[in-house]
């Protein structure tokens, strides 16, 4: 106990979920542990970790949201067997770096995906290019996503996003309703790729940019590259790894 922490969100069903945690982590004898319980949703899961980028502990989510992609079942019947056999999955945040038309620049981690969003009535003109080429001279649409492999099962496949396999070391970048090119479907690039966005009409079309849910409004450049110095080190039960539910979804992506 004295080497595990418990972190909850403030919902009623997280909160009745630790006090049944604290009972029976009170009844069972841990070896030492560097583990983190994080007990909520995907959202609730990806605040956490950002807030703790610079620890080395190791992260076990029980989801009490909705879909829980990131999180663990919560069973009390199978809670320490499920939680002593868990595996580990490193995975590394994407790094937006955003310029806005006051030239102040901000800085945020996102670990699903970087969201380019036009922020008014008119469509976002965009330029897109990774190192010195060019993806795309210009895309006229409602914006355009780049994702993790880790997010590429979350707004990414809505949009109709690729699904990345974790260990494929790519990320995905995915237009949201393009209208030029129209049939520009994206395109998947290296996780060593440093991504470049630029807003092409700024007084215009403004847009914004959103890391998970962290948003930059009037960006007028974004920057985007995998942070390879932080890894977030999250347990998952050893039959409902992040591996076998990206597996999951692309399955159901072939069959519908």
């Amino acid at each position: 106990m004295k080497n595990i922490q418990i972190i909850s969100d403030k919902n009623l069903r997280s909160l009745r979920i630790k006090k049944t945690l604290l009972n029976i982590l009170k009844k069972i004898k841990l070896k030492k542990s560097n583990r983190i319980i994080v007990i909520g949703g995907d959202g609730f899961m990806l605040q956490t970790l950002k807030r703790n980028k610079k620890s080395k502990r190791l992260f076990y989510g029980v989801n009490s949201g909705n879909y829980g992609f990131l999180m663990n079942k919560f069973s009390s019947k199978n809670f320490i067997k499920n939680f002593t056999k868990s595996k580990k999955v490193s995975i590394s945040p994407l790094e937006m770096t955003v310029r806005n038309n006051k030239n102040i620049t901000n800085k945020h981690l996102a670990i699903n995906e970087v969201s380019i969003l036009r922020q008014s009535r008119q469509a976002a003109s965009l330029s897109i290019s990774h190192g010195s080429k060019q993806i795309i001279k210009e895309l006229v649409s409602d914006g355009v996503l780049v994702s993790t492999p880790a997010g590429s099962t979350a707004y990414n496949l809505s949009v109709h996003g690729p699904i990345l396999s974790l260990n494929s070391k790519k990320l995905s970048i995915s237009p949201i309703s393009p209208f030029r090119p129209r049939r520009w479907r994206g395109k998947i690039v290296s996780d060593r790729s440093k991504i470049l966005i630029r807003n092409l009409n700024p007084k215009k079309r403004p847009i914004s940019a959103v890391a998970d849910n962290i948003e930059v409004r009037n960006a007028k450049n974004i920057f985007i590259k995998t942070n390879q110095k932080i890894k977030f080190n999250l347990l998952y039960d050893k039959n409902r790894s992040l591996q076998k539910k990206i597996k999951i979804e692309q399955l159901r992506r072939e069959t519908s």
